[in-house]
């Protein structure tokens, strides 16, 4: 391959003219080492394995690296070999992800396992975090400790997100810690890295270890109540993907432990969400009876809740643009549910 993705435009609120671009070269750079590591000899392995680096995106993790590299010494080519091997993890991830989920369409492109085949997608998947590993590799043992343990708690992650929450188990403590696993760790790592790849203390590093974790799965909170509160024009999504997949996010959760079994409306929401919503109708009149039902209020003002967790996390760090970016970042990723 010789072509690469033009960066995105980046979207952090409050960024400054110097530090957006800044970031933006750091993203050139990501990219272009992105591009340089998924290609191969084999043509064939070459394009699947570039599917998706070619098909763009937001970005978001190794951003995150080069913005946490600026409470650091800045950007260098130790933290773009971070983001560039947090942004390939994350992509593996995305190949195992369509397979599991049966998907059609990634980044507006046809998914790797529709586009070739479900056993190409999970092999190149694989491919792709030996590749990641690998430039972690070149960054030390401490580096490649840390990208084992995510990677660790990636799969365990996905792992108990497709069994039932155990029997004596809060539902929502228990689906909070899949989205720390599944979707926080990640995010996490792509902080800590910046940090510790810039030359940042190790107080630097553990906020944003933590920072990243409560961002990540306010990210994901926020995810699910787009798909529960917009319409399709405006998400770009089909609304209803986790009711009609019996997929209890947040908001589900809240409404089953208020539901009123003598209310008409909560009894019929209640079974519709034990029913088949493979039916258009009744996938429609469920979110109909969820947007109307003060548990949408609540799980909203509980994500916002988490992004402001992560806001006060940065507190101790004294101030500069790149705080003042992170914390406009947190509230960010959820301000997309409106």
């Amino acid at each position: 391959m010789t072509t690469h993705a033009t960066p995105p435009v980046l979207g952090i609120p409050g960024a400054t003219a110097d530090l957006s671009a800044r970031l933006r070269d750091g993203l050139g750079r990501v990219d272009a080492l992105l591009t340089q590591v998924v290609d191969h000899d084999d043509p064939f392995i070459a394009g699947a394995s570039g599917h998706l680096v070619e098909a763009g995106g937001k970005r978001f993790r190794p951003m995150l690296t080069l913005l946490a590299a600026e409470l650091g010494d800045g950007i260098n080519d130790d933290v773009v070999s971070a983001a560039a091997g947090v942004e390939l993890t994350h992509l593996a991830s995305l190949y195992h992800d369509d397979v599991m989920d049966e998907a059609s369409v990634r980044r507006g492109v046809a998914s790797v396992n529709a586009a070739y085949d479900n056993s190409t997608a999970i092999l190149v998947g694989d491919l792709l975090f030996g590749k990641a590993s690998e430039l972690v590799a070149g960054l030390g043992a401490e580096a490649v400790l840390i990208q084992a343990q995510t990677f660790v708690r990636l799969c365990s992650g996905q792992i108990r997100d497709d069994r039932a929450c155990p029997e004596g188990v809060d539902p929502v403590d228990y689906y909070l810690g899949v989205l720390a696993d599944k979707t926080g760790v990640l995010i996490a790592t792509a902080g800590r890295y910046g940090v510790m790849f810039s030359g940042g203390s190790e107080e630097t590093v553990e906020i944003m270890r933590s920072y990243g974790e409560k961002v990540g799965i306010a990210f994901q909170l926020a995810d699910d109540l787009i798909d529960i509160a917009s319409d399709a024009d405006d998400s770009g999504k089909i609304p209803g993907t986790d009711l009609r997949e019996g997929v209890d996010t947040l908001a589900v959760l809240r409404f089953r432990a208020m539901a009123d079994p003598d209310d008409s409306s909560d009894a019929r929401l209640l079974e519709l969400l034990d029913g088949d919503l493979a039916d258009d109708a009744a996938l429609a009149e469920a979110l109909g009876l969820l947007r109307a039902h003060p548990a949408l209020a609540l799980a909203r003002d509980e994500t916002y809740a988490v992004a402001r967790e992560a806001q006060a996390l940065l507190d101790p760090l004294p101030d500069s643009d790149a705080k003042a970016a992170l914390q406009a970042l947190a509230l960010s990723v959820v301000d997309r549910v409106g």
